[in-house]
């Protein structure tokens, strides 16, 4: 019965390892690119913890226990790229994307202040308290479109996948972020926002971020942070 337990115990802590993921890749003109070649080497690397503190200075990039470096890879406004992780986005909850514009060299921007706008996102589908789902769990990568009308230059894009399984207590949610390196060309003229700061643009209280999912089933999802910017 002992080793029965102990294997049980073993079993299900595989089960937890092999639950969490990472965002190692962007995706460039369809193909997936190596792992940390353009994203930033974020803490969990191996241990593919998420982040649960709001607060934390590695709810921006994850990337204080790392070297913090990457390359940067040329993209063009208008086009579509994407976020690739390594394996699947295994837990219930949706996903933001944000980005930040560097004012030179993105490799030595660190992101602060209020200079993150969204850019994407995939919400809950409810169905008046009968029903909830989740279109991004099971998805290994998302992609979207960028602005025509986002400005030439180089910026972070910061991959955040918000796991809401056991979010029905403050810290429970799970969040999973990485930061890309991009340099946009053939960009326009338009202002990007609402911009807010990251850490800052969650207390963790949010409706989106504090929620059981389980029961009572939600009538409606409020997608946490600001609105997304089209362009």
């Amino acid at each position: 019965m002992k080793v029965f337990n102990v294997l049980a115990v073993l079993a299900g802590a595989a089960v937890q390892v092999s639950a969490h993921y990472t965002f190692p890749s962007l995706i460039i003109g369809g193909t997936v690119t190596p792992q940390w070649q353009y994203v930033r080497e974020t803490n969990n690397f191996n241990t593919q913890a998420p982040v649960t503190d709001v607060t934390s200075p590695d709810f921006r990039c994850y990337d204080s226990q790392t070297s913090g470096q990457a390359q940067t890879v040329t993209v063009s406004a208008g086009s579509t790229i994407g976020i690739q992780s390594d394996g699947t986005i295994y837990h219930p909850g949706v996903v933001n994307v944000y980005m930040a514009k560097a004012p030179g060299d993105v490799s030595s921007f660190a992101g602060d202040g209020a200079v993150w706008f969204k850019v994407y996102q995939i919400s809950a589908v409810t169905n008046g308290g009968q029903s909830i789902t989740f279109p991004a769990e099971g998805l290994a990568g998302v992609s979207f479109p960028l602005p025509e009308s986002l400005p030439t230059g180089q910026y972070l894009v910061r991959m955040e996948a918000i796991a809401l399984h056991v979010a029905q207590s403050y810290g429970g949610a799970q969040f999973y972020i990485s930061c890309g390196q991009i340099n946009v060309t053939g960009g326009g003229s338009g202002t990007p926002g609402p911009l807010v700061a990251i850490p800052g643009v969650y207390t963790g209280y949010e409706p989106g971020i504090l929620i059981n999912i389980n029961y009572p089933i939600p009538t409606n999802y409020t997608q946490p942070g600001p609105p997304v910017w089209t362009g």
